[in-house]
């Protein structure tokens, strides 16, 4: 499914703490199931989404870098808790504490991925989102290659001068 990118309208939807947005997808990040939470959080009917790259729901703003770091720890297996913007149908925007996994057959064997979704603290976002304006503007280079690797390489550096994984710097907030 292809469809023109929304231009981020500045504003904030809002979902409920107890609310979880619920995906999975294939191994190539295509949707194979979307709750009713995403669905609606993200502006699109569930006929919209399953199909579609989970890429659908990009917002600008989330780091290149952050997602190569999510899909490193998946596709080798782990699971990850990581900050992310998504942009709505619309153009607004919303922030989730995402916990991705991969999901296997009976052999053990990586058949695609889930995901599932709470709202963060105000507080977390608040920080996360200043890590990641510091990330995409180091991205934001003529050699996009080069400036996924610069902004790899910064996060690596914040990380190791904490002295965490990004898994414990996500949680610590």
């Amino acid at each position: 499914m292809s469809r023109p990118a929304a231009s981020p309208t500045g504003r904030e939807r809002a979902f409920q703490a107890d609310e979880l947005i619920v995906s999975k997808t294939d191994l190539k990040g295509r949707i194979t199931y979307a709750n009713d939470v995403f669905c609606r959080v993200a502006g699109y009917s569930e006929q919209e989404l399953l199909g579609a790259p989970h890429s659908i729901i990009r917002h600008p703003d989330m780091p290149r870098s952050v997602f190569k770091l999510l899909w490193q720890t998946i596709e080798a297996g782990g699971e990850i808790f990581a900050y992310v913007i998504n942009l709505a149908r619309n153009g607004d925007h919303y922030w989730v504490l995402a916990h991705v996994t991969p999901s296997r057959d009976g052999t053990g064997r990586i058949v695609g991925y889930h995901s599932n979704r709470r709202k963060p603290r105000p507080e977390a976002v608040e920080t996360v989102a200043r890590l990641y304006r510091e990330l995409r503007t180091i991205e934001e280079q003529p050699d996009r290659k080069q400036g996924l690797q610069r902004a790899g390489a910064r996060l690596a550096e914040i990380l190791a001068e904490r002295e965490v994984s990004y898994d414990r710097f996500v949680l610590s907030l």
